[in-house]
């Protein structure tokens, strides 16, 4: 290392400098201002106000091993084993999904939609227990569930809910396999964000995504891109209330083909939404 001081301004210019041949400048500086937050407490503002903080040997070397990772475009989500949701803090490692802004939007949209009081709720694949965990939090009076086919992403999942005050009962189970879902409860709601990227959509991802996320949890057969929101429908079949709504995230290349799927599994109100970004990112439908 090649630090002259130990004034954080300097340090962060510093390694700003030293991650620009891997990304570009602006992302590079947000890189840098969430690990100084995580390991200091320090916030862009604070270090503005506070030109003159210095960072001990050995506060330096944890910032220095960091920046090792981010050079080998691991996500800044795994190295500070957190990310925030919905105003919750969830803990992430490397085998769930990270929490995605358009995941936000889902929340969102079912929170703005289902206003009534007691509603049950399974998430499908739950992975961090971010979706689950932000719908016992923001709807009134929730029983939540929540399904996933790792036992140590349940295991994450149930540490995320403990850390945040929220009830939810989990259990392990692959929607593929065609078991019944081990609960006697039927739902109000079923929401899920399955994997749903395609092989083809696989070679436009960033390496940080490629080398290190589950692939489990994104990828989808290019012969059967459907096939989770096909299993979902089927356990809907027994598991979802009649007028009880399906809320998933959707790649937008198959809008049209889920809308027809929807129409064949008999469901009305169907509807596909668009996320910040102007994508149809969303498909919600009752069950009649």
């Amino acid at each position: 290392m090649n630090i002259r001081n130990n004034l954080l301004k300097d340090l962060k210019q510093y390694y700003i400098q030293d991650l620009i041949s891997y990304y570009d400048t602006n992302e590079a500086e947000q890189l840098l201002t969430i690990l100084i937050e995580h390991y200091f407490g320090i916030s862009r503002v604070k270090l503005i106000m506070s030109p003159e903080y210095r960072l001990s040997e050995s506060e330096i070397l944890k910032l220095h091993m960091a920046v090792k990772e981010l050079k080998k475009y691991k996500p800044v989500q795994y190295i500070t084993g957190e990310v925030e949701f919905q105003g919750l803090n969830i803990r992430v490692s490397k085998g769930v999904l990270i929490p995605r802004p358009e995941t936000e939007e889902l929340v969102q949209l079912i929170v703005k939609k289902e206003s009534r009081t007691g509603l049950s709720v399974i998430d499908i694949g739950t992975g961090s227990g971010c979706i689950a965990i932000s719908l016992y939090s923001q709807l009134k009076n929730p029983s939540v569930f929540a399904t996933d086919i790792s036992v140590s992403a349940i295991k994450l999942a149930n540490e995320n809910a403990v850390l945040n005050s929220a009830e939810i009962s989990f259990i392990v189970h692959d929607i593929l396999s065609g078991d019944a879902l081990y609960s006697k409860n039927t739902f109000d709601i079923i929401v899920s964000n399955p994997p749903y990227v395609t092989q083809e959509d696989k070679s436009k991802m960033q390496r940080n995504v490629i080398d290190y996320e589950p692939h489990n949890a994104l990828f989808v057969p290019h012969e059967n891109p459907l096939i989770f929101y096909e299993a979902i429908l089927k356990c809907a079949e027994i598991k979802l209330k009649n007028g009880g709504r399906i809320y998933t995230e959707i790649n937008e290349s198959f809008g049209s083909e889920l809308v027809n799927l929807f129409n064949k599994h008999n469901y009305s109100e169907i509807k596909l939404v668009k996320d910040i970004h102007h994508k149809y990112r969303f498909i919600y439908a009752t069950k009649k």
